[in-house]
């Protein structure tokens, strides 16, 4: 979930500025499609969003595969957070190339080319020979991840009708939060199909590899449905196609709509577009203007308060305080379905209450939460397979885990990814945006491939770690993040 808004914030920062220049530009329902074409308009945004399907599922399937790669491989916790947290070295690189391609080659050669490396990936993953070539399959795969955070956005602003843009574009969000659940689910399923156990066989192969397997089929779906739907407009026109674009716009805002005005301005956005170097985000007290650090410490928070470790991790970490395989995997699976409620939630009030409000909320929520898991956890009897947890802490853990989703979906998932689209200066915010999702990609790591040594170190000073980073943020909140609500792109600064 990374540099996927650039794009589409600079697209909306476009339109606005173009709005209200001198030259007039068409009113937002003149771009609004036809009713007839409205069925239209969301088939081609749900098939992009299937990118973000992909980005969810691919980031997620890990969980219910961990414990059967180390017991196959027979590989230690500071390996096995490599395995993990390989992907992510992978997404940095996709996402950074994903937008030159889409440039240069388009959309959906750039949508085509994702769901290739998403498919071998998955076949790789599936029979690898060693820990180390799975690793290099999960990078692969987790380029096809970066490709997918960029370019799924990107196609959806760029045809979405200005009227729905809000709307369409909340499809990708959707999609990658239902990724993730899916992905519990069918790592559910295989388990359970194979007798409870991830290493159980299920023709021929290891429940495991089918988990990691699975995720070639809707790649191919992704595939074909990127085949049948059409070249963004604004690549077209960027590449001198001006038939094939007034034909798709048509397609997209009905045959009445006044094409020749909107590849105009279209025209003059790609113009005037600016695209901002390092040096522009230079000149703070420490290097960095104070903006700028101020959108790399919101990334930084949202990563280093542990959210990932439950999406990656959380079936292991059921299992090491006492949990059946398959239990825990549907317990996984329970906070996947919590995620998505609370980003629906998140959806509806970020544009009510505020950014602000909903971050310090959410911080408080998760500082609470994690410590109670903190103090759960610390009851832990026992070593190796026989771990356990007293049933009052056994019911608090899981009662906290679920809360600290919760709370986090309905505010950081969400408000961070808000704050980075419209925090920052038209004249700086692409770069700025940049830097401060390289940051998140970073810190994501770091808590990645740390969470299984620490754990095995000591579980409860992990999450009272991760707790402490949450009531840190919000002393953040409140001293540094200012409220955006209700302001114009144009007056931020």
């Amino acid at each position: 979930m990374l540099c996927r808004l650039s794009v589409e914030h600079r697209e909306r920062d476009s339109v606005t500025a173009t709005q209200s220049s001198a030259r007039p530009g068409p009113a937002p329902e003149a771009s609004a499609p036809a009713p007839d074409r409205l069925g239209f308009v969301v088939f081609i945004t749900a098939a992009a969003a299937l990118g973000g399907f992909l980005f969810g599922y691919d980031s997620s399937v890990i969980n219910g595969a961990v414990s059967g790669i180390q017991d196959r491989f027979g590989v230690g916790d500071g390996v096995t957070g490599l395995i993990v947290s390989s992907a992510l070295l992978g997404s940095a690189v996709g996402a950074a190339l994903a937008g030159r391609f889409a440039d240069r080659y388009g959309r959906i050669r750039v949508m085509k080319a994702g769901a290739v490396l998403f498919g071998i990936s998955a076949v790789g993953s599936m029979m690898p020979f060693a820990a180390w070539d799975l690793a290099l399959w999960r990078v692969l795969g987790g380029a096809a991840i970066g490709i997918a955070s960029v370019i799924a956005p990107t196609y959806i602003a760029e045809v979405a009708p200005t009227r729905y843009r809000g709307r369409l574009a909340s499809f990708q969000q959707a999609a990658i939060v239902l990724g993730i659940a899916i992905s519990q689910l069918v790592n559910w399923v295989l388990t359970e199909s194979a007798g409870g156990d991830t290493r159980g066989q299920l023709l021929g192969l290891e429940a495991w590899q089918w988990m990691l397997g699975v995720c070639a089929v809707p790649a191919v779906v992704y595939f074909v449905l990127s085949s049948m739907i059409p070249e963004s407009p604004r690549f077209l026109i960027s590449a001198g196609r001006l038939d094939e674009a007034r034909g798709v716009l048509k397609e997209v805002e009905g045959p009445a709509s006044d094409t020749d005005a909107r590849i105009a301005e279209i025209q003059g956005l790609i113009a005037s577009d600016h695209r901002p170097r390092f040096k522009d985000l230079l000149g703070g007290r420490f290097g960095l203007l104070p903006i700028v650090w101020t959108g790399i410490g919101l990334s930084v928070f949202q990563q280093l308060v542990g959210i990932n470790v439950i999406f990656y991790y959380s079936s292991i970490l059921w299992q090491s305080v006492g949990i059946d395989q398959s239990n825990s995997l549907l317990i996984s699976f329970s906070s996947s379905i919590i995620n998505i409620v609370g980003t629906v939630i998140a959806i509806l009030l970020v544009d009510r209450i505020g950014r602000k409000p909903l971050a310090l909320v959410g911080s408080a929520g998760m500082a609470i939460s994690l410590g109670a898991c903190a103090w759960a956890f610390s009851s832990a009897t026992g070593s190796g397979d026989d771990v356990a947890l007293p049933d009052l802490q056994g019911t608090v853990a899981l009662v906290a885990a679920n809360a600290f989703v919760l709370f986090f979906a309905m505010s950081w998932g969400v408000v961070v990814w808000v704050m980075l689209g419209e925090m920052f200066p038209n004249r700086i915010r692409a770069a700025a945006l940049s830097v401060a999702a390289s940051a998140q990609w970073i810190a994501n790591w770091a808590i990645t491939v740390s969470f299984p040594s620490m754990a095995g170190w000591n579980l409860s000073a992990t999450y009272l770690a991760y707790a402490l980073f949450a009531a840190g943020s919000v002393f953040f909140v409140a001293r540094f993040m200012k409220e955006t609500k209700g302001v114009r792109l144009e007056d931020m600064g």
